[in-house]
């Protein structure tokens, strides 16, 4: 008998998102997962960077007459019949575009799997802007939404801004001081943006398709929170596993010289920004942010999406 060869083109239900912002710890989690049978990662395929180019530009925030509104040339153009991804011709681009992300990602799973495995598909996307698009793609996947508070993620992003970081090595580069506040401005407005629109496809989603998970309850309790996921993505898995899983990946098990400031592994302790930012910057995050901050009860008032 001939074993049936596997492709998520037939097993949407195996292919699972990590979506909400970069520097939010969805490394640790993507790394906490793929020690777990029969987990596949996929780590920063960079979709949504091609498929949802900012607009405007984030040199606006420093050269701007007033303060820019944040979206995206998708959204700006699909309603432009000429625009190659425009809503008129989505009956041919749309098709063509899953099969080739599913070829591209039934590739690596075969590479690290083999052909006839079973896997579950874990794919860390960075772009997370175009969770709307991923989801119209393919909507029988399944949502890991992963938050942070965002004041901690604009913290983070900043400090891989700088000289000797992990970070330069990926097109960033070494922040002149008078371009911090502007830096900050274009972060805060990218952390505020992704996380509506993956808390928009979140909410679109019922039952066992998806699972929000904060990153400070999974610094706080690892175990608990990875248990959380796995019963999202149908894995099975023994308490005493996941707590072996969250033990080896803990902060505290990372090298000295794998983590600190400048590093990719930075920090595990909410709330650095305070020390680490200017009362200006601060004050700057909190007019662009402190909307979303309050809805999702990083700052006190309001009560989170269920």
């Amino acid at each position: 008998m001939t074993e049936t060869r596997f492709t998520l083109g037939q097993r949407e239900d195996r292919l699972a998102w990590i979506l909400g912002s970069s520097r939010s710890g969805s490394t640790w989690l993507l790394r906490m997962l793929s020690a777990l049978d029969p987990v596949v990662p996929i780590d920063d395929p960079h979709l949504g960077h091609h498929l949802g180019v900012w607009r405007p530009i984030p040199l606006a925030w420093a050269t701007a007459e007033e303060m820019p509104r944040l979206t995206t040339l998708w959204t700006l153009k699909r309603g432009k019949q000429s625009y190659f991804f425009s809503d008129r011709y989505r009956e041919q681009w749309a098709p063509a575009l899953r099969d080739l992300v599913v070829t591209r990602f039934d590739a690596q799973v075969h590479d690290v799997a083999g052909e006839t495995a079973d896997p579950v598909v874990v794919v860390k996307e960075p772009g997370s802007h175009v969770a709307d698009l991923v989801f119209s793609l393919f909507p029988d996947s399944r949502l890991i939404f992963l938050v942070r508070d965002g004041r901690d993620v604009v913290d983070s992003w900043v400090d891989a801004y700088t000289r000797g970081s992990w970070a330069l090595d990926e097109g960033a580069y070494p922040l002149a001081p008078e371009g911090r506040l502007d830096m900050v401005k274009w972060l805060s407005t990218v952390w505020t943006y992704r996380i509506a629109v993956v808390q928009a496809a979140y909410e679109r989603r019922v039952g066992s398709a998806r699972v929000m998970l904060r990153y400070e309850e999974l610094l706080a309790d690892p175990a608990t929170q990875l248990g959380r996921v796995c019963d999202t993505l149908g894995i099975l898995a023994s308490e005493r596993r996941l707590a072996e899983v969250a033990d080896r990946h803990a902060y505290d098990a990372v090298s000295d010289d794998d983590k600190g400031e400048g590093k990719e592994v930075r920090s595990a302790k909410p709330g650095g920004w305070r020390a680490n930012l200017t009362v200006e910057e601060q004050r700057a995050m909190l007019e662009i942010m402190g909307e979303k901050l309050t809805e999702l009860r990083y700052i006190p008032g309001a009560t989170v999406h269920a």
